[in-house]
């Protein structure tokens, strides 16, 4: 994968199992139907093959790694997966979207802005929005960011063509913040 296009972790290689040279797979992605055989990784230890995987034991077993003692030169080794790759390979339900379409979105509420969507929290609650808080409202006394819960509650509408969120009651939270 070029360096210069954009990549996201998708994935890192575990401890090694069993005596074939298979390796744990910890997922840092909602969508594991991506690993499929014969797809080509993008690491930080160059491209792997994928000979097998297994979703249901975590195990994922890599062209020319066959025992333990090859397994554990790629343990810790990052997967990485680019924009096109993660289109191609994963499938989005009506009302879905990737983190990186929604990081960059203007949030707007009422016609006012809000701010900009500087990243994505994962918490045990749900997923949250880190805005940054637009400068004007900052210059008026309110925090330099805040999280926005992504739920119905909060979301009323997602452009990503647009690069924009229009949201409900957000602008409460920043006032809370």
């Amino acid at each position: 994968m070029s360096k210069t296009k954009k990549s996201f972790l998708v994935a890192q290689f575990g401890r090694t199992v069993g005596l074939r040279g298979e390796l744990k797979l910890n997922l840092h992605t909602d969508f594991p139907k991506q690993f499929v055989n014969g797809r080509v990784l993008s690491t930080d230890r160059g491209d792997l093959e994928i000979e097998n995987y297994n979703p249901k034991r975590g195990l994922i077993k890599i062209v020319g790694i066959d025992n333990p003692e090859d397994a554990k030169r790629i343990v810790n080794t990052k997967i990485y997966s680019s924009e096109d790759e993660t289109r191609e390979f994963c499938t989005l339900d009506k009302g879905q979207y990737f983190w990186f379409d929604l990081i960059g979105s203007s949030v707007v509420e009422d016609g006012e802005s809000l701010g900009v969507v500087k990243d994505i929290q994962r918490l045990p609650q749900g997923d949250y929005l880190l805005v940054d808080t637009d400068t004007k409202l900052v210059e008026a006394g309110f925090a330099k960011s805040f999280l926005i819960p992504y739920i119905q509650q909060f979301i009323k509408d997602v452009d990503t063509e647009k690069k924009e969120i229009e949201t409900i009651n957000s602008k409460d939270i920043l006032e809370a913040s």
